[in-house]
């Protein structure tokens, strides 16, 4: 199921965006950057779980599997 691996890829890229968050905020020389960083990875997932939402599966196809 393409759909699922997508859907897992976004929640690493969720992830990776808190870790670069967390990293901004010990290391405030480079914090405007790791935040830019940080936001452009999260917008990427959130673009990913819109292409899936919207051309790849509909939504009670999700639910039904992950019941």
């Amino acid at each position: 199921m393409p759909t699922f691996a997508i859907l897992h890829e976004v929640q690493r890229l969720y992830g990776v965006s808190g870790r670069l968050d967390a990293l901004a905020a010990e290391h405030p020389i480079v914090s405007e950057a790791l935040l830019s960083i940080s936001g452009s990875v999260r917008n990427t997932a959130t673009l990913l779980e819109v292409l899936v939402a919207t051309k790849m599966a509909p939504i009670s196809e999700l639910n039904q599997a992950n019941a």
